[in-house]
């Protein structure tokens, strides 16, 4: 099994009283409450904990896109990714992604990508997602209904820039560009990078996903309980179009806490939990499901995304307990974030992968306002004590959709560095 440290990088300093006296911690999230000197404190501590991660031997490192947020400050993860090409150097970097709808002209995000798999050696994960309708209709401003026409046109578009040897026109309904002919390309070129897709449970998204032969990420706040429902569908979709159930096909996101013992764990991550579920998930419902962002299809098989369960439990009226806890208690026996001794963790872990049916587990090992030094302390004791014990899962599956970088000693040498002592 692979595992991997997934960062959302969420400002850690929002008032006591955000979920009361603001409405949303997306789109109209007011600027007073964003403090560039303490941002900048926080980028670095982030960009240590990335780096400290890849150092304690995790399988990949993962950045993501959102705008206009508090929730998460990457705009463009790509100069997160194209840092941690240099200062790391096995680790596969996981760009979750690149919103392809929003780029204009979707070539951009094939250039980019290009480089960081070159700056890397060829460690590219790509990621194409959707992206949330606050990002991508509130934030960016496109068109519900038209969002997925952009993206698939886009990612074509992005997948021939890749392949095609010669330079070639593409005339679409959203981009028309004469000549595309992009350098650098990647290193990865039999045929491109890695691709995988996070999703919500989209009934459409599956089927593309097994069509194209693409990773389907789960990216689930709410634990490997909620998501059973959601990977047993995925599960079921793939016998129905003829596929195998290598587990290296899907991808789950998992909130983490692992100490000494459980009750230090609970005294570790009670707050950064409450305050992540509280405040990092505050989203009003007037920006979770613009008209026209979710497909028939999804809506006929009932599935409710993420973006939507957050709106639900940040409002009012009886879904609010239904979709969200908010004590530390219900976080834990709802299956949010898993914790506790490192026995107690693998075990979980073990249950969570092999229930799920999942290759590639995201880990989300700092959330809220933890700390760097509790991020490193959950970092440091999940490698040396968990990830020895779950490493052995789905031994007999190969992976066919992990980076193929060059021989190590065909790379370029990266300057010395020291991420334990930068992440003190």
């Amino acid at each position: 099994m692979k595992l991997m440290w997934f960062h959302l990088m969420p400002y850690t300093e929002l008032p006591d009283d955000f979920n009361t006296k603001h409405p949303s911690v997306w789109v109209d999230i007011h600027s007073s409450l964003f403090d560039p000197r303490r941002a900048h404190h926080m980028y670095n501590d982030f960009m240590d904990e990335l780096e400290f991660a890849a150092e304690c031997g995790f399988d990949a490192v993962c950045v993501n896109e959102h705008h206009s947020n508090g929730y998460g400050l990457m705009p463009s993860p790509n100069l997160i990714a194209s840092s941690l090409a240099r200062r790391t150097t096995d680790t596969a970097l996981c760009v979750m992604g690149n919103s392809l709808a929003l780029y204009n002209p979707p070539t951009r995000v094939a250039e980019e990508f290009a480089m960081i798999d070159c700056i890397s050696g060829g460690r590219l994960i790509a990621g194409f997602p959707v992206g949330s309708p606050m990002d991508t209709c509130f934030a960016y401003g496109q068109n519900p209904s038209l969002l997925r026409e952009r993206y698939y046109e886009a990612h074509d578009l992005v997948k021939k820039a890749w392949t095609e040897k010669d330079t070639f026109a593409f005339s679409g309904r959203f981009n028309q560009q004469r000549y595309v002919n992009i350098w650098p390309r990647p290193i990865q070129n039999d045929p491109h990078p890695p691709i995988w897709i996070p999703g919500g449970g989209s009934v459409e998204t599956w089927r593309w996903c097994a069509e194209m032969d693409y990773v389907y990420c789960y990216l689930s706040y709410y634990g490997y309980k909620a998501g059973l429902s959601t990977m047993q569908g995925f599960w079921r979709e793939m016998e129905k179009l003829g596929k195998d159930r290598n587990p290296y096909r899907a991808g789950f996101l998992q909130f983490v806490g692992v100490a000494e013992s459980r009750e230090q764990a609970l005294e570790l991550y009670t707050e950064p939990a409450e305050y992540f579920y509280g405040r990092c998930l505050h989203v009003d419902a007037r920006f979770a499901m613009p008209p026209g962002y979710t497909t028939e299809a999804t809506q006929r098989a009932g599935i409710q995304g993420m973006v939507a369960q957050a709106a639900n439990a940040a409002g009012a009226g009886a879904d609010k307990k239904k979709y969200r806890a908010r004590t530390m208690k219900e976080i834990v026996d709802d299956g949010y974030v898993i914790i506790g001794s490192p026995d107690e963790v693998v075990e979980q872990i073990r249950h969570v992968a092999t229930t799920l049916n999942v290759g590639h587990l995201m880990l989300l090992l700092q959330y809220g306002n933890m700390s760097k030094q509790v991020t490193q302390h959950n970092t440091r004791l999940f490698a040396e004590k968990v990830m020895p014990r779950v490493k052995d899962l789905f031994s007999e599956w190969e992976d066919r959709w992990w980076p193929k970088p060059m021989d190590r000693g065909q790379r370029a040498a990266v300057p010395a560095f020291q991420p334990q002592l930068a992440a003190e």
